[in-house]
């Protein structure tokens, strides 16, 4: 049997600040699937990494008195260190990972190859997707994006309020937008499943049905010298979302290709073919992602992704977005030094909902922990294996696949939620086992009768713990060792918070 690939990749974040809990969902959620794809028997590529160039990394450099590459060597140094709080990185060393950076020498020759492909190659009217032209426009350094008049309130960013626009009046690259649109159509209709949820997918369609204007793809050098530089034009730079966005594809090796990982990981996708391209993304990323990046690979004559995931917003007190300006921010590192990872992904994956927006504050995370967690999970294994250690002589047989289909089907519709409720409901149905059986009850007047249920007991524990394999990873890998020797926790595996 052809052995099945798998391509992940989550967007990648600015280096000028640290990940926040949108970062926390959209990495935990990412690594979930490509944990679980690989639980599944595929051979998985997954990619992350930063964003290091643009203005507002520039610009915060100079603020801090370093170089760029500097600054950018040094926050990609702590983009590493941050991405273990969301159980990215772990002991095995995840070959499956792979981390790129926007400044990397790789990565530089991929864009500048990107952009003379795009200059080459001509539209139906035999016009180049890349041409020069003069304008003016209002741009959000906030954003790295040009606003129109209809994005804006009161002249301001609406994302970026009290920031003043930058005014730009120069002469461009543009990137020949309008001219892809019918072929956009065409491939949204050809594919109906591209963009998940439907309700995504719907607001990215209407987008380009009300017509694709061109943008600017180049920055006068002069004004913004941080970034890739323009082949054959040295008085430019690259858009920074130019730029970034060939990073799907220049982690993989292209255009060289030369271990072969492009041609295996980003394939042309076929009629019914499942997604095996998969980017993630938040909401407010769905028109660059969904848009933009296919018509740039339209352009390229590169093949188009398979499919765009995309997260809600998490939302703060007072049911609004996260902001520290309103301080209803909830910081994932102190979350992380007081309840461990896994309680954190568990929130995430379990308690969020996987497409719309959701609330994430310190009282309900706290009541999902106690609950979910301490007096649910932890109580069980607890249970189970202080039976299993006192009456059983060693851990039974275990099968060697018992993980439900069910549980797989959820993850290959991208509800994590969902798949975290099913492994719940698995949890709260051994607890109920074990109050109307009373095992340690049984065991003590019928010894074989007693023992039997412990052993059913302790294989259904085991299932639930390959089923924690993609959500929380550190208590998979701890659990499965406790079963397979035999032996009760001797401390909890997650302690009851008062």
């Amino acid at each position: 049997m052809p052995q099945k690939n798998f391509y992940i990749t989550t967007t990648l974040p600015y280096v000028n600040a640290p990940l926040h809990m949108g970062h926390a969902l959209e990495f935990a959620r990412a690594d979930a699937v490509a944990r679980y794809k690989k639980l599944a028997g595929y051979e998985v590529f997954f990619n992350t990494g930063t964003d290091e160039h643009g203005l507002k990394i520039f610009e915060r450099a100079q603020d801090e008195g370093m170089s760029p590459q500097a600054f950018v060597d040094e926050g990609f140094s702590k983009f590493k260190e941050a991405v273990k709080m969301f159980g990215l990185l772990d002991g095995t060393g995840r070959p499956e990972l792979h981390f790129i950076r926007t400044t990397e020498e790789r990565h530089i020759r991929a864009a500048q190859e990107f952009w003379r492909r795009c200059r080459e190659n001509k539209d139906e009217e035999g016009r180049p997707y890349i041409y020069k032209k003069n304008y003016t426009a209002k741009y959000c350094v906030g954003c790295e994006e040009e606003k129109t008049e209809s994005e804006l309130v009161k002249g301001e960013c609406l994302i970026h309020p009290g920031r003043p626009l930058e005014v730009i009046q120069e002469e461009n690259y543009f990137f020949r937008y309008s001219a892809l649109e019918k072929k956009l159509k065409d491939f949204y209709q050809k594919h109906p499943d591209f963009i998940i949820p439907d309700f995504r997918f719907n607001e990215v369609k209407q987008f380009v049905e009300r017509g694709l204007r061109d943008f600017s793809i180049s920055r006068l050098k002069v004004k913004m010298p941080w970034g890739v530089p323009v082949p054959d034009d040295p008085e430019h730079v690259m858009y920074v979302w130019f730029d970034a966005l060939t990073n799907y594809i220049s982690t993989l090796g292209w255009p060289e290709d030369k271990k072969g990982l492009f041609a295996k990981f980003w394939p042309e996708r076929r009629d019914g073919e499942e997604g095996r391209v998969v980017q993630y993304c938040g909401k407010d990323n769905t028109r660059f992602q969904g848009a933009m990046w296919q018509a740039m690979l339209m352009a390229a004559g590169v093949p188009n992704s398979h499919q765009i995931v995309v997260d809600g917003f998490i939302i703060g007190q007072g049911g609004v977005k996260m902001s520290k300006t309103l301080g209803n921010v909830v910081d994932p590192k102190e979350i992380v030094a007081e309840y461990g990872t896994d309680a954190l992904r568990y929130f995430l994956l379990g308690e969020i909902a996987s497409f719309e927006d959701s609330p994430f504050t310190l009282e309900r995370f706290k009541e999902a922990y106690n609950a979910k967690l301490a007096n649910g999970l932890g109580n069980l294994v607890s249970r189970i294996l202080t039976l299993s250690e006192k009456y059983l002589k060693k851990c039974p047989e275990i099968p060697k696949d018992s993980i439900p289909r069910e549980f797989f089907n959820y993850f290959e519709k991208f509800d994590i939620q969902k798949a975290t409720e099913y492994l719940w409901q698995k949890i709260q149905n051994l607890d109920k086992r074990i109050q109307e059986e009373e095992p340690f009850k049984v065991v003590k007047t019928n010894a074989e009768k007693g023992e039997e249920i412990i052993k059913e007991l302790v294989l259904e524990l085991y299932t639930v713990a390959r089923m924690l394999n993609p959500l929380l990873p550190e208590t998979n890998t701890r659990l499965e060792k406790l079963i397979r020797e035999n032996k009760k926790p001797e401390a909890p595996l997650f302690p009851r918070k008062d």
